[in-house]
């Protein structure tokens, strides 16, 4: 057997360096067909299939709620939740409350912002974490009554402190309080997909202070053994009444509001709030690409088809010299499986190198980055991809030439014979295969293109470009008085808008696009009889909407005056406006409030909708509240400690403009760090990385597809020419015209690619489904796409029929 193997192997190697050309195309569309493949699995298995790095990760949920009667389908836990969730639920092991947040460090060096994570002693526990030394979060921690205590991330603790053992027990000063240092994480902990949190602190919730609301906290346990999610949710169901009955509602706020919502429990597999919704984006790709792989196969499957036939008599010799048609078929499919082998390993070299472009161009929050390689399930998917591809284009040869008799090979071998239409049927199969493919692809393409066109043209609300953004915080220890921290922000404010270049300067709780905002329900003077809406609150300096060029629709914006004095005021969205009063002009005047202990807020102004959540979903219905108000949300002062900075000026981005930021801020507060600095351009193109990134890979996959598919019909054709020479030669001498004989090879390319885009076009019409929520704007079956891509395609077929043609127009019929 390893003689038969090693001789077989020998003769497979020897023809392939005498087919030099064979060899290098054949090689070339099968890396690239497997490289293409293989890179894309990749990062399928390292974002969707891998499982999460924790121990037992089945068992992991994330705990949810929904709200049907405000139509909140996924909802966050509050504190009243956590407190009756950890005493009395009978499915959870572990169970704990997270939240992202940002602290300034201060006492070692410049102050700085760095990412944190707010987490309950149970968090951890849930995911099974063991410290690199120190120890973790205990249920004392989480006392309001116990120490304030730090854990580490390894990444810090290195930077910070040249990884020094003895940090355990020092204090950390964290938003302006001593923590003492209890632990660090592992090198190898990633929370979730936020392996850039430097700090965790624990949540202390005062029982004692806690109320409904503020559903704000994310959850994650870990299911009992047995325990199902259906059995965790009955049992979340069963702890709500409990909740209810626990605790008031927040001043202000009846109890059937809560009840009115119709709260219910909401749990899933804790991978799904890990991946989110990237897999469908993953598995178009992946099916994309696959069929990029079937077109580069059914090209070579051609080319092998060509290979075998110019050794038909060979095949037809052997046969008559007693070879069986099952060891003929054994040498062919050894051969294919050669050029497989070799093709997918050259294809692994471009899918490390994929790898590697998939990720820098992978859109912004793709999830699990650091978990996609090349691993042995990659490697496992490799091989078998190797064998698929050289059965499926080796087995088109084996069926066609294997039981070849003496007679007919040799017979079909003779000079004075052209082809028959059932030498060519097998080829003509195949390249409409390949068109019917491409056209699926190149629908996909199109359906993406028209939807990032679409999406260009739409207003974002604000201008993007020539804004420079960041974040500070102020804490209690820094400034107590709540009423000072916006003088001290405006003071910010004012210098930082007298730096050369600078136009103009605004300050808010969250800019559009960069997922802070909140919400809440909101009250209407005249709509008291209606059900409380979720509108998206922002708090804003008065110079807001000019910095972002959000046009003012009706009325006015705030003046300082009204902020420092607390004159209950607000601005409202346009679409807010329309939905309540039919138009902007109506609602100036027109009082709401969140709380019925709240002052009713007067609207001022109707600003122009704005995008805030993103390009591809709809503006919100939004409200602006000065960045100071008195009796807001039941609270008796409400101020923005970590405001978000906009700065528009022609220098954004540049270096030299951020230190000057940085000494203007400091000039006001040395103690107070910068965070968080991007353009404003860089929210809106994260809001459009998913669509864009979309485009590109689809229309790799499609331009790949339609070059394999214009290569292989010029090559049927060009070959039938080169065949059929003879008979050209024998119709011109009878009298045939040259333009007939072009065009009687142009129809047959033309007819092929016809049966081709029809095939083609009953395919798409039963995939594009999948990639309808990736679209925006454009239907999955758009008309104008399916009719202009097809008319493209036949084309570019006709033209690649065409020239082949010609050179049938130039034998010479004494030659022939």
């Amino acid at each position: 057997m390893t003689e038969f193997f090693t001789a077989q192997l020998r003769q497979v190697l020897r023809r392939l360096r005498r087919a030099p050309l064979f060899t290098f195309l054949t090689l070339l569309m099968l890396a690239a067909g497997v490289g293409a493949n293989v890179a894309v699995f990749s990062v399928l298995e390292g974002v969707l299939l891998k499982p999460l790095p924790y121990p037992h990760p089945d068992e992991l949920v994330g705990v949810w709620l929904s709200a049907p009667g405000i139509s909140l389908l996924d909802a966050q836990l509050s504190p009243a939740d956590y407190l009756i969730y950890s005493e009395q639920n009978r499915s959870f092991q572990d169970f704990g409350l997270y939240n992202t947040d940002s602290d300034t460090v201060t006492g070692a060096g410049e102050p700085e912002q760095v990412p944190a994570l707010d987490v309950t002693y149970g968090t951890l526990a849930a995911l099974g974490v063991k410290p690199a030394f120190g120890r973790l979060f205990n249920p004392d921690d989480d006392l309001p009554s116990a120490p304030q205590t730090v854990l580490l991330s390894y990444g810090y603790w290195q930077r910070k402190f040249g990884g020094n053992r003895t940090v355990l027990g020092r204090a950390l000063t964290v938003d302006g309080k001593p923590r003492q240092i209890i632990g660090v994480l592992p090198q190898n902990f990633r929370f979730f997909d936020q392996s850039d949190a430097a700090l965790l602190t624990p949540d202390q919730f005062d029982r004692s202070k806690t109320t409904l609301g503020q559903y704000s906290y994310s959850a994650v346990a870990r299911l009992r053994p047995g325990v199902t999610i259906e059995k965790a949710d009955a049992d979340v169901a069963r702890m709500l009444p409990i909740v209810m009955r626990s605790f008031s509602p927040p001043p202000g706020f009846s109890l059937d509001i809560f009840k009115q919502a119709h709260i219910a429990p909401n749990l899933r597999p804790l991978k799904r709030d890990v991946v989110g919704d990237i897999g469908t984006l993953l598995w178009v790709l992946m099916g994309s690409l696959g069929m990029v792989l079937l077109i580069a196969c059914a090209n070579v499957a051609n080319l092998f088809l060509v290979r075998t036939e110019g050794r038909q008599q060979e095949l037809a010799i052997r046969t008559a010299l007693g070879a069986t048609r099952g060891r003929i078929a054994k040498e062919l499919l050894f051969e294919s499986l050669v050029i497989g082998f070799i093709g997918s390993v050259l294809g692994l070299g471009v899918a490390y190198a994929a790898i590697r472009l998939l990720v820098k161009l992978a859109p912004s929050g793709l999830p699990r980055l650091g978990d996609i390689g090349v691993d042995a399930s990659v490697l496992l998917f490799t091989l078998a991809v190797a064998i698929f591809t050289s059965l499926l284009f080796g087995i088109v040869p084996v069926l066609k030439y294997a039981g070849a008799t003496a007679g007919t090979g040799l017979r079909e071998g003779g000079r004075t014979l052209s082809q028959s239409r059932e030498r060519h049927r097998a080829r003509n199969a195949l390249v409409t295969f390949q068109v019917a493919l491409a056209l699926v692809l190149l629908i996909c393409s199109g359906l993406m293109i028209r939807s990032f066109r679409t999406l260009m043209h739409v207003n974002p609300g604000f201008a993007a470009a020539g804004v420079q953004t960041f974040r500070i915080e102020i804490p209690h220890s820094e400034i107590s008085n709540d009423e000072q921290v916006p003088r001290v922000e405006q003071q910010m404010r004012d210098k930082i808008a007298a730096l050369p270049g600078v136009s103009d300067v605004a300050f808010s709780n969250a800019i559009p696009m960069d997922g802070q905002q909140w919400q809440d329900a909101l009250l209407a003077q005249d709509h008291i009889s209606a059900q409380p809406k979720l509108r998206q609150f922002n708090t804003v300096s008065p110079e807001y909407f000019a910095t972002l060029h959000i046009p003012m629709i009706a009325g006015r914006v705030f003046t300082w005056s009204e902020i420092y004095n607390k004159i209950p005021v607000a601005i409202i969205g346009e679409n807010f406006a329309r939905e309540y009063w039919g138009t902007p002009a109506n609602a100036l005047g027109k009082r709401i409030r969140v709380s019925t202990v709240d002052d009713w807020a007067q609207i001022v102004g109707v600003a122009g909708n704005v995008h805030y959540n993103g390009m591809t979903e709809n503006a919100p219905s939004s409200v602006y509240f000065p960045i100071m108000a008195a009796k807001f949300e039941s609270a008796p002062v409400r101020v923005e400690r970590s405001p978000a900075f906009t700065v528009r000026t022609s220098r954004a981005g540049s270096q030299a403009l951020l230190n000057e930021i940085r000494q203007a801020v400091w000039s006001v507060d040395r103690n107070i760090p910068l965070s968080n600095i991007h353009t404003l351009d860089y929210f809106y193109g994260k809001s459009i990385a998913r669509t864009s990134f979309t485009l590109i890979m689809l229309g790799i996959a499609g331009a790949m597809a339609l070059l394999l598919g214009t290569v292989g019909l010029y090559g049927v054709i060009a070959y039938s020419v080169s065949q059929r020479t003879r008979e050209i030669g024998i119709r011109m001498a009878l009298g045939a015209q040259q333009n007939t004989l072009t065009l009687m090879f142009v129809r047959q390319g033309l007819w092929l690619a016809v049966v081709g885009v029809a095939f083609g076009l009953a395919a798409a019409f039963g995939v594009m489904r999948f990639i309808s929520s990736l679209l925006y704007g454009v239907s999955a079956f758009d008309p104008l796409t399916y009719i202009s891509v097809s008319a493209a395609l036949l084309a570019i077929a006709l033209l690649a029929s065409y020239l082949p043609s010609r050179r049938a127009a130039g034998v010479d019929p004494s030659e022939a």
